[in-house]
């Protein structure tokens, strides 16, 4: 089963004291690359944070939001000074100097970012443990999301690979064509350089022997055949992360390609790779979004 490596999650829930909202938005990334929003009252959880997401989520470049709004009667909160004044410095001096009115000013600090917050350093551990709960559950949401679209990315993948083997099929009947035409284009060049007359046949014989050895595509064939059906049992496994190890498999295809390419001396042959190196990259591509 493939696992994109983008998608969304969002969970939110409410405690005895609390209103919890997570949103967890991934894209690609070559590792786990974690952005975190919390509200101060979070903070000291963030490792927590990020090692549970670690643990779920593998790879990807994620954003986390993390909104926690205080309820109940009883709701203590403190003035952040230090950065009101900051807050209010600046605002007045852009007031000032586009003639804007500067009564409102207060009432507009008080609703910035963290000016106005809830009296409580940390969040306790009885109440973080639901917390936790919220956060985990954005991040399988975000797993569900990344394996609906992963059913699309399986479906391209495999027509690609598909592809790559049924282009190999069509070099089979090119093959005889191909040495016999080698060898007609050798005994008319030769015939033309030296005359008919003076060939040595038994050294004709072995030097042909030893070109076409060196064009000989066998090799290059079963393994290339060999590395399709690796891929295809790679995707169908049930493992989530498989991503890099495609792209291992993708990398071997390609080197079986190009000597296939390198090695072709046939016009079609080589139109025939042509088309596997353009379906190679299109596999390439859909790897990059795979989990």
């Amino acid at each position: 089963m493939l696992y994109s490596m983008t998608g969304f999650g969002r969970a939110e829930a409410r405690t005895d004291r609390y209103q919890v909202v997570v949103e967890i938005k991934a894209l690609n990334g070559k590792q786990l690359e974690l952005s975190t929003k919390l509200p101060p009252i979070l903070r000291n959880y963030e490792l927590d944070i990020r090692n549970l997401l670690n643990n779920i989520l593998m790879r990807g470049t994620i954003d986390i939001t993390v909104t926690v709004k205080q309820e109940g009667a009883s709701k203590p909160m403190v003035v952040n000074t230090d950065l009101a004044l900051f807050y209010y410095q600046g605002m007045k001096q852009i007031a000032e100097q586009v003639g804007a009115p500067t009564d409102n000013i207060i009432s507009t600090l008080m609703r910035m970012p963290e000016v106005v917050a809830p009296d409580i350093d940390a969040m306790a551990p009885e109440e973080w443990a639901k917390v936790r709960e919220v956060v985990a559950e954005a991040a399988r949401n975000l797993m569900e999301h990344r394996k609906h679209e992963g059913e699309v990315l399986y479906k391209d993948i495999h027509s690609r690979i598909d592809n790559i083997e049924n282009l190999l099929q069509k070099v089979l009947p090119l093959e005889g064509e191909r040495t016999t035409r080698v060898r007609t284009k050798l005994d008319t060049w030769l015939e033309d350089v030296i005359g008919k007359e003076k060939v040595d046949n038994n050294r004709l014989e072995q030097e042909m022997i030893y070109y076409l050895e060196r064009m000989d595509i066998s090799e290059e064939k079963t393994r290339l055949k060999q590395h399709c059906t690796y891929f295809h049992e790679t995707v169908d496994n049930k493992d989530v992360a498989i991503g890099r190890k495609l792209n291992f498999i993708i990398q071997e295809i390609g080197r079986e390609v190009n000597t296939l390419g390198a090695k072709a001396n046939h016009a079609e042959i080589q139109q025939i790779v042509i088309n596997m190196k353009d379906e190679l990259e299109k596999a390439k591509e859909q790897i990059l979004n795979i989990l």
